[in-house]
């Protein structure tokens, strides 16, 4: 009876979202492993207000490596959480932003040298269209092979979910905006990730079940680094950003403002809780309680001693996929001296510990120790929470795929004018 009056409310509320026509609000959402977390936010001016919150946590066969495994299971937990933020929103929002995960979305920076037939002609939009659209060409001939490669399957069809300008330099002067300049060599520099399509396909189909017009896909490391960016072209913001999810770990290299680069592994936080699991002779769920209770006053010392011991054995390979996966920026002289952590594994104490304490890093080219500390909501540019509701490091990519919802609005508002989609290249 129970089940049957939570479908009747799940209908009566997609009944409404369909019949919604409002533009002044949009969600977020981040399908985690672990959670579904929902964001609701108001555009006022050049500002996002977060007016509802909601979070479910996923069955275990839900999600598999971040990537939706479970279609109908993932469908009813976005509900709930939607009905959670719809009810302290009070309103049904339609337009939707969703995050993609896993290992199999590729994000790279690629560089295109192009040396132009006419120096002495300014250059204008059409040329840059050109210029753009050749280096993502490259990018998905080489996201493309490499996916098959991974999966097995040459003929695999992957699709650009993001594209962000790192930089332009017009005969080795580097431009904030090159229209009007002349010159002869102009070399771009530009972020793009790909993912395979079922990917993309199982999201599309997770918002037309929700009743959600999808107005863009994310890949997550890149969401993160659009929510402490904001939209200043000059910005000299640097950092390495480290999503700990459930299932993977996601890492995107930030320099002066631009994406290096992004990189996920399959090790995340419910990889710590099987191995307390497996070395404890637990259950998962009483794994996973004692893990997110290791420090409290009633946990035997003795039990602590043999979590924590647990625990490390899997840092020491989690710590080894975060070396691996920094040595794969070949581009980057030096990495950014500066880790900041998001997700809902990156709550583990001892995991900052060892990022702040071990030498893993001594093989890699950082010029110090690189510090390690938690993102704050606070952090965010652009975003203000009116509910207090997302209040910590586990909302950082939600509130990252606002802002990409932001950007794509703000960049579509004039369809017909092509200087206006480049501009907004460029200014991201």
């Amino acid at each position: 009876m129970k089940t049957l009056m939570v479908f009747e409310k799940i209908r009566e509320l997609q009944h409404k979202r369909q019949e919604s026509n409002d533009q002044q609000h949009i969600v977020a959402l981040d399908i985690g492993t672990e959670f579904v977390k929902a964001l609701i936010a108001r555009l006022e001016d050049d500002q996002l207000k977060i007016v509802g919150v909601g979070r479910v946590r996923q069955d275990v066969s839900d999600m598999h490596s971040g990537a939706i495994a479970d279609i109908a299971g993932v469908v009813q937990n976005c509900e709930e959480a939607l009905a959670q933020a719809e009810e302290q929103a009070e309103l049904q929002a339609k337009r939707v932003v969703i995050g993609i995960a896993g290992e199999l979305v590729k994000g790279v920076t690629n560089t295109i040298r192009y040396r132009r037939p006419q120096p002495d002609r300014p250059l204008d939009v059409n040329e840059m269209e050109f210029i753009i659209e050749k280096v993502q060409e490259r990018a998905q001939t080489k996201a493309q092979k490499q996916i098959g490669l991974e999966t097995g399957n040459e003929d695999v069809e992957v699709k650009l979910v993001n594209s962000a300008l790192v930089s332009i330099h017009i005969d080795g002067y580097k431009v904030s905006n090159p229209i009007g300049f002349q010159g002869k060599d102009v070399a771009v520099q530009i972020y793009t990730a790909f993912a395979p399509m079922v990917h993309i396909g199982a999201l599309e189909r997770v918002a037309d079940e929700l009743a959600l017009e999808l107005i863009a896909v994310a890949a997550e490391p890149f969401a993160v680094s659009r929510s402490v960016l904001g939209n200043d072209a000059s910005s000299n913001f640097t950092a390495i950003l480290t999503d700990v999810g459930g299932g993977t770990t996601d890492i995107a290299v930030v320099n002066d403002g631009g994406v290096e680069g992004t990189k996920m592994f399959g090790i995340g936080g419910r990889s710590f809780t099987r191995t307390i699991a497996s070395e404890m002779d637990l259950s998962y769920g009483d794994a996973e309680k004692l893990k997110l209770n290791l420090n409290h006053e009633q946990i035997k010392p003795s039990v602590k001693t043999q979590a924590e011991k647990a625990i490390d054995k899997t840092l020491d390979v989690w710590l080894s996929g975060v070396e691996l996966a920094l040595s794969e920026f070949e581009s980057v002289d030096h990495l950014p001296n500066r880790i900041l952590l998001c997700g809902g594994g990156s709550s583990l104490d001892m995991l900052v510990d060892a990022l702040s304490k071990r030498d893993w890093y001594k093989d890699l080219p950082f010029t110090k120790r690189p510090t390690v500390q938690h993102i704050s909501p606070r952090e965010v540019i652009g975003i203000e929470d009116t509910t207090e509701k997302a209040s910590d490091h586990t909302f950082i990519t939600a509130m990252g795929l606002l802002r990409v919802g932001y950007d794509t609005i703000m960049g579509s508002s004039d369809a017909d004018s092509i200087k206006e989609k480049l501009n907004r290249i460029l200014r991201i």
